[in-house]
């Protein structure tokens, strides 16, 4: 079955796509648009259905533009203003519009040849718009005709001395056009466009001219030389139509109410009168204020201060700076006292750090805080074994030949309560940073082997602890080895003031074993025994103060430090200051590896976010903003610097010695890479105490971090070598020691460094030779040979003769002469070496001159070990 398309069926019926649309909607077919496709039962349907509509309803509504109008109403407008003198054209532009017309309503009665009775209205509409554009017209030109009369005939002004029946007359003659109506359209101002098509011949110009009342002086409109001539409505022109003009009257009333009300809006200026406000009791200055500083500070004029200063004989202006004693002066003339104020400098974080702590102990928002413990000892005493048994981790078996190599801080929970827990290397070398944990420390846990007794760093750590003033609780560890003697390391101890409970001192003692576990928990029952004995509190409302235990610089995130808060709380964001660095907290770390939002007092935490890395115990301080703690930070950093500048030793009288000596000393140049800060000073350290007499060590740069492309060009210009402390080098890097052959040293653990480095040192000091004697001999014969000289015949009393040793000829005591062994013959045989006991028969080079009884003293030169 064919279908058939919506607009085809509109088509072909004569309507409009859309109604057909609707229609079919209306007869339940499922259209959609003029697309729609429908049968052909449903178009016959459709079809039938608009043949049994009445189309003379639809017809009835006849659309008439508005615009088709306005375009007719123009026309017709711009017809009737033409001028009479052209009358012919205005009659052929009439007849085209006529023709138009008719050609318009023969293209209308084609186009609507089916639609009669729509003609038919347009036809009457027509008829009926030309009826009322005749009469407006007719309307329109009786008005302009009487315009142009009034334009020839101007009203002329009457002299004042006129009768009164002149006047009445005038009057009369006045009121008649006034009172007289005109039918048609009012015209209130003609339009430009209208007067110039309208505007009279050169001789009405001229009388209009000369009748023309003169415009009043005040009027500034013109074109600026006397002549106000031109079309009206003109800026500049002539504005007046009949005897006045209304734009200049507008204009100048607008102009006197505005003169009007700036007059209004300028008030006579009263002269100020200050007020005499009181001097202060006090002047608090700072020295370098000038007069218009001070003049604020004392309710006065900067002039009148420096009158007064004039008048004590001090010449100066208001902008320069006074000292003290000027100042002083001056108030002591204006007879108050004077205070300096004194300038805090937010730069000296110490400073401000000790004044927030005692701020913390006076404020009443304490609350208690955790121990911060300590754990010291000797190496291999077992410190970390400990640390490893309450923490339940293996933190040995990470370290570098079981040795602890940096600070570490860790928190156990006992009871519901938490200690901290700062485990510091035992070795020599770090016994700055066991001071450094020391200083931040509640209490110290001394550990001593019991089967090793007290050691050089034991007593080392009970040094440290007593400067710091910080009670010790001693472990006596190891308990489970079968030489354990408790009582031998107890009677030790004593000997430096820490004597036991039990013997009537205040210092506990517990008896543990690390590696079985044994009396730890009562270890840890003391520890918090003493905590509560101490009453240790903290503020945690306040803002943030703390210490950097460790630092170091991470590849993936930068510079990393571990502190330890000690008042106030940490939150992530808070802007802080640490050392010369400065920095946002990005991101916190607890020991356990997991992210915090903020840390308490006596928590320690790994922080990131600083713009470099710290120096180990280094002053952590928190800020309101972060804008003061830059400034604060580049300010640190900056004196830092000059403080480093300034260590440059210049030479005196008193120290030229030194330096002459220092000059002719050879220098090991070292480049040094640790993991971390701790690691860095404590080898830097280390180093520099290395005595070598007539070398030193310089350490041209130190960092922290992996060894890259910078150290090693640094150090192939210095002639130096790297040594890498738990880091490697990078892979460029690495080739380019290989291309540049410097030489690169890994360690990990500290006292191997040291010694390569000790060394090494020796290695470039000259062999230096010390004289040994090795035999004794006596000249029992002699025989006197041509050519060869005088063979002694000798005994070898002690020691032993060697071919090429140096020997000296003794007689009576007296040294005859000192020479080498020419020849050295044992019977008819040449030999090297002649043992104590035996006979031999020797030559001295160069010397003859032997006599029997003589005594040879046979020495050799050995190198010795530098010390």
């Amino acid at each position: 079955m064919a279908k058939k398309r919506i607009y085809e069926v509109a088509k072909e019926v004569g309507v409009d796509n859309k109604v057909v649309v609707q229609k079919a909607k209306d007869l339940g077919f499922d259209v959609k648009n003029h697309m729609s496709s429908i049968d052909d039962v449903q178009a016959a349907k459709l079809k039938s259905s608009f043949q049994n509509s009445a189309p003379a309803k639809k017809n009835n509504k006849i659309k008439i533009s508005v615009s088709s109008i306005r375009k007719n109403e123009k026309k017709q407008e711009n017809n009737n203003s033409s001028k009479k003198p052209r009358r012919r054209n205005n009659k052929r532009r009439q007849n085209n519009d006529r023709n138009r017309d008719n050609r318009n309503e023969r293209g209308n009665n084609r186009a609507n040849s089916g639609k009669p009775k729509a003609a038919a209205l347009l036809q009457q509409f027509k008829q009926k718009q030309r009826a009322e554009e005749g009469q407006l017209n007719k309307e329109a030109q009786k008005a302009k005709k009487e315009y142009h009369e009034q334009l020839k005939h101007p009203k002329q002004e009457q002299p004042v001395k006129n009768n009164k029946k002149t006047n009445n007359d005038n009057n009369k003659k006045k009121s008649a056009p006034v009172e007289k109506k005109v039918i048609g359209p009012k015209i209130l101002k003609p339009s430009p466009a209208r007067l110039k098509q309208n505007q009279p011949s050169a001789n009405e110009r001229v009388a209009a001219k000369v009748t023309m009342p003169e415009a009043p002086k005040d009027d500034r409109r013109g074109n600026g030389h006397g002549r106000n001539t031109g079309k009206p409505g003109r800026k500049g022109k002539n504005q007046f139509f009949n005897g006045h003009s209304e734009h200049s009257d507008r204009s100048e009333r607008k102009r006197r109410k505005n003169r009007k009300k700036q007059q209004e809006q300028k008030p006579k200026k009263q002269p100020t009168k200050r007020k005499e406000r009181p001097l202060p009791e006090v002047l608090v200055y700072k020295e370098g204020m000038n007069a218009q500083d001070l003049g604020k500070l004392l309710h006065r004029e900067p002039a009148e201060i420096v009158k007064k200063l004039f008048m004590l004989g001090v010449l100066t202006n208001q902008n320069q700076s006074l000292d003290k004693d000027t100042i002083e002066l001056l108030a002591a003339e204006y007879g108050i006292d004077a205070k300096q104020k004194v300038h805090e400098d937010i730069s000296d974080i110490d400073t401000l750090y000790n004044k927030r702590m005692e701020e913390s102990k006076k404020s009443k928002n304490q609350v208690k805080r955790p121990p911060v413990v300590t754990i010291m000892g000797h190496v291999d005493h077992g410190k970390t074994t400990l640390l490893d048994r309450l923490r339940h981790t293996h933190v040995s078996a990470h370290e570098a030949g079981g040795i602890t190599q940096k600070i570490g801080a860790y928190q156990v929970r006992l009871d519901n309560r938490l200690i901290t827990f700062l485990d510091t290397p035992g070795h020599a070398a770090f016994s700055n940073m066991r001071a450094r944990g020391a200083e931040i420390t509640d209490i110290v846990v001394l550990v001593v082997a019991a089967d090793d007794g007290v050691m050089p760093q034991t007593v080392e750590a009970i040094d440290h602890a007593k400067s710091a003033n910080v009670p010790i609780i001693v472990a006596i560890n190891k308990m489970d080895k079968p030489g354990a003697n408790p009582q031998h390391v107890t009677e030790e101890l004593m000997k430096y003031n820490l004597i036991p409970e039990d013997y009537g001192g205040d210092t506990i003692f517990v008896n543990i074993s690390a590696k079985t576990g044994q009396n730890v928990d009562d270890l840890l029952q003391m520890i918090l025994l003493q905590a509560d004995v101490m009453e240790l509190k903290a503020n945690p409302t306040e803002m943030a103060i703390g210490t950097v235990i460790e630092a170091r610089l991470s590849r993936g995130r930068g510079p990393v430090a571990d502190v330890l808060i000690q008042q106030g709380t940490l939150n992530i964001g808070d802007p802080i200051v640490v050392g010369d660095t400065f920095g946002r907290v990005r991101t916190m770390t607890n020991d356990r590896g997991r992210q915090v939002k903020k840390a308490t007092p006596s928590e320690p935490v790994e922080i990131t976010g600083l713009n470099d890395v710290p120096e180990s115990a280094d002053k952590l301080v928190e800020f309101k903003d972060e804008k003061t703690a830059r400034s604060v930070g580049e300010a640190r950093a900056q004196q830092s610097l000059q403080k480093s500048r300034e260590k440059v030793q210049h030479v005196t009288l008193d120290n030229l010695f030194d330096t002459m000596k220092k000059e002719n000393m050879k220098e090991v140049d070292i480049v040094l890479k640790a993991d971390v800060q701790g690691s860095v000073e404590a080898l830097q350290q280390s180093l520099e105490k290395i005595e070598v007499e007539g070398v030193r060590v310089n350490i041209i740069h130190s960092g922290v971090g992996a060894i890259n492309e910078s150290d090693v060009t640094l150090a192939g210009a210095s002639n130096a070598f790297i040594i890498g402390f738990n880091v490697r080098p990078t892979a460029t890097a690495k080739s380019q020691a290989e291309t540049d052959s410097v030489d690169i040293r890994l360690y990990s653990v500290i006292y191997k460094a040291i010694d390569d480095v000790t060394a090494a040192m020796k290695g470039m000091l000259e062999p230096t030779y010390e004289e040994k004697v090795i035999g004794n001999l006596t000249v029992r014969e002699t025989w006197k040979v041509s050519k060869v000289g005088t063979i002694a015949g000798s005994f070898v009393d002690k020691g032993v003769v060697k071919n090429d040793s140096k020997i000296r000829v003794i007689r009576d005591g007296i040294v005859k002469y000192d020479g080498e062994i020419a020849s050295l013959k044992r019977f008819k045989d040449d030999v090297k070496e002649v043992k104590q006991g035996n006979d031999c028969g020797l030559t001295i080079k160069d010397y003859n001159d032997i006599k029997v009884g003589d005594e040879f003293e046979v020495y050799e030169m050995q190198q010795v070990e530098p010390k």
